[in-house]
């Protein structure tokens, strides 16, 4: 999760002013006593549709990293869905608390109530810390949900459609940096294998790459890598290993001025978020040493096409195709970067805001 240092912002910082750095439409504090809910929703643009994201739990050290958490991921979700071509707009969700310990039926319920309350302007699906039946638990209270179960019409576990949205942005990243999108062969370092990152890793595999993992839960590293022959190392060495791709799965903020004089790899691509601790730092030092970045927000919006194909009647098929689109996106992305001079997070930055601005301006036309 982000720290308050890792972002650059002060634990004395006003929350107007946190909210206005990046220009959030709404943010709703969520407080209920009896269920002991601690929530916080960021709306952060709603110009291209409702906003939509992930509700995470997570064991916040403080409120003030909870805010600082919940502003960066849905400023992230608003360009994810405008690169990637959707009518949604960015939002996120964060319930401060253990999800092992302080999860339950009441306050999942409560906070279903919250989004009843906004009225559509924010629908919310699972993310860390959450599950498939958490999201039945908060639709007993509210339509504004997505990422149910199959069994309730919905496209259950999201994360198959993240990782090849990921997997086809990799190969994208490939295709511009050593001239093809084969994989074969290629030596591919993946840093967190949960759910995304495993299912990455076995597409990896089926494409004969050679895999190296690391994860800071040991049994289902073990796990993963016996399954998919790749070899295990430690979380601190996979900065150091001489690999084609670098691929972030875990937590966000791996690619910062301690570590990136350390990579050796060709090209990053990966499903973590803001992978990137400082954008503006990070994604020029990175074309600078020659490595070809894809942009997160980009490769890892599966997760959000998958919910978002939930909207109009789930198809897992048009979920899929419109998530293989992003190996195109990519390719564009690089294209425009290479165009106009800007190194590919600015790239990808750029084509999502012209589409907000373009579709803004037609829904202002009457």
């Amino acid at each position: 999760m982000v720290k308050l240092k890792e972002v650059g912002l002060k634990s004395d910082k006003s929350v107007f002013g946190q909210i206005a750095e990046h220009n959030h439409e709404q943010v709703v504090f969520c407080h209920d006593q009896d269920t002991g809910l601690k929530a916080i929703i960021g709306i952060h643009n709603t110009v291209l549709g409702p906003a939509l994201g992930g509700t995470r739990m997570w064991s916040y050290a403080s409120e003030a990293e909870a805010l600082a958490d919940v502003l960066r991921l849905s400023r992230g979700m608003t360009y994810k869905a405008a690169i990637s071509g959707l009518n949604l707009g960015g939002g996120k969700a964060v319930i401060i608390g253990d999800a092992n310990q302080d999860k339950n039926e009441a306050l999942l319920r409560k906070f279903g109530r919250f989004i009843k309350n906004l009225n559509g302007c924010f629908i919310t699906a699972e993310d860390v810390g959450m599950t498939t039946k958490d999201m039945e638990y908060i639709r007993m209270e509210t339509k504004h949900v997505s990422g149910l179960p199959e069994a309730m019409g919905g496209g259950g576990d999201p994360s198959p459609v993240t990782a090849y949205g990921t997997y086809m942005g990799m190969k994208a990243a490939a295709k511009k940096a050593f001239g093809s999108d084969s994989l074969q062969g290629r030596k591919i370092a993946v840093q967190g294998v949960g759910y995304v990152g495993a299912y990455l890793v076995e597409l990896l595999s089926k494409e004969n790459a050679d895999i190296y993992v690391s994860d800071i839960y040991e049994d289902r590293l073990r796990e993963v890598a016996k399954k998919y022959n790749a070899q295990v190392v430690s979380m601190d060495r996979v900065y150091d290993l001489d690999v084609d791709i670098y691929s972030p799965c875990g937590l966000g903020g791996t690619i910062n001025a301690d570590t990136i004089g350390r990579l050796k790899c060709q090209v990053i691509a990966g499903c973590a978020n803001n992978q990137l601790r400082d954008e503006q730092v990070q994604g020029p030092a990175l074309a600078v040493k020659g490595i070809v970045y894809a942009p997160d927000f980009l490769i890892n919006a599966g997760g959000l096409i998958n919910v978002y194909a939930e909207i109009g009647g789930y198809n897992r098929e048009s979920a899929y195709a419109q998530t293989e689109r992003i190996y195109g996106f990519t390719l564009d992305v690089f294209d425009l970067a290479e165009k106009e001079g800007l190194h590919n997070q600015q790239a990808a930055m750029k084509m999502a805001e012209q589409r907000i601005e373009r579709i803004g301006k037609v829904r202002a036309t009457f």
